[in-house]
């Protein structure tokens, strides 16, 4: 059999399931119909940036949580940033924690925050490696000749 078409099944198969469990919306489809042939990588490029940018709201989340008084609206920017760049890329489940931080940002409540923020790095670490496994697919489908189906 050959290797092109079972890599598109595959891709077909795992991009559906991002959808299926709720990890990427339909944002994620607009930035895919972005790419073209002038950039193959604008998808990749993008979401790269987006975990280069997430690592920092990570640790300033983290760090300003662990200040002995909370700065709640700093704490809530910070929940309200990512909220925004996750959504710009399509990182449903990401999105979604970042919206109820910043509810529990509202009611000043820091061992809420704390569990929301471990809940977003471990949503985000799983997003990491299913976008890193995703563009893997992708690479492998070009080497051998072959196009990155459309998702429709």
């Amino acid at each position: 059999m050959e290797v092109v078409p079972q890599l598109q099944k595959q891709f077909i198969d795992y991009m559906t399931s991002l959808y299926t469990e709720g990890y990427v919306d339909d944002q994620f489809t607009q930035l895919q119909k972005l790419a073209d042939e002038s950039s193959p990588d604008f998808v990749n490029e993008i979401v790269t940036l987006f975990f280069q940018d997430s690592e920092k709201l990570i640790i300033d989340l983290a760090k300003t949580l662990e200040q002995p008084i909370v700065d709640f609206n700093k704490v809530s920017n910070h929940a309200h940033q990512f909220k925004g760049s996750s959504s710009s890329v399509g990182a449903n489940k990401v999105k979604n924690i970042c919206a109820l931080f910043r509810g529990y940002c509202e009611q000043r409540n820091r061992d809420a925050c704390l569990a929301c923020l471990q809940n977003l790095q471990q949503e985000y670490n799983i997003l990491k490696k299913k976008f890193e496994y995703l563009f893997k697919l992708e690479q492998e489908i070009v080497k051998n000749g072959g196009r990155i189906p459309t998702m429709d």
